[in-house]
């Protein structure tokens, strides 16, 4: 396993992990309380936030997964593609952050971000030269 590659993945899993839950209980708050951020945008239909709930949720799922899994090569096609997904979800409803007033700019550039990452781990050769290289056994 190179030097670069796993310490992605962990990144990404602590990444997802921080991220979803505090969306979860924004969206608890909003959807089932009325409270916060999403109180304003589900005012009269808190049934909408299912898809919220769903959405970090599933990223809940995706960060424990990749936090507890041995390292696998094929993790990070996967998890450049939930980042693709949320980055350009996060981009084509951009209004739903301002019009709750939340900024998802932080959280845009690290899915951005985590793209990147994980397509420079891909880019490097299963067999990099030695300098890359970890070995296990040392």
């Amino acid at each position: 396993m190179t030097t670069f590659r796993n310490p992605v993945i962990r990144g990404n899993a602590l990444f997802l992990i921080l991220a979803s839950a505090g969306g979860l209980v924004t969206d608890i708050a909003g959807s089932f309380f009325g409270h916060g951020a999403e109180a304003t945008l589900l005012a009269g239909s808190p049934g909408a936030g299912i898809g919220f709930i769903e959405a970090h949720g599933l990223a809940l799922i995706i960060g424990i997964a990749a936090w507890r899994s041995a390292y696998a090569r094929q993790w990070h096609l996967g998890l450049a593609a939930v980042h693709a997904l949320f980055a350009g979800v996060n981009l084509l409803f951009w209004q739903y952050f301002v019009a709750i007033g939340l900024l998802g700019y932080a959280t845009t550039i690290l899915h951005v971000t985590l793209i990147v990452a994980h397509s420079i781990a891909l880019a490097i050769p299963v067999h990099a030269p030695r300098h890359l290289v970890t070995d296990a056994r040392n």
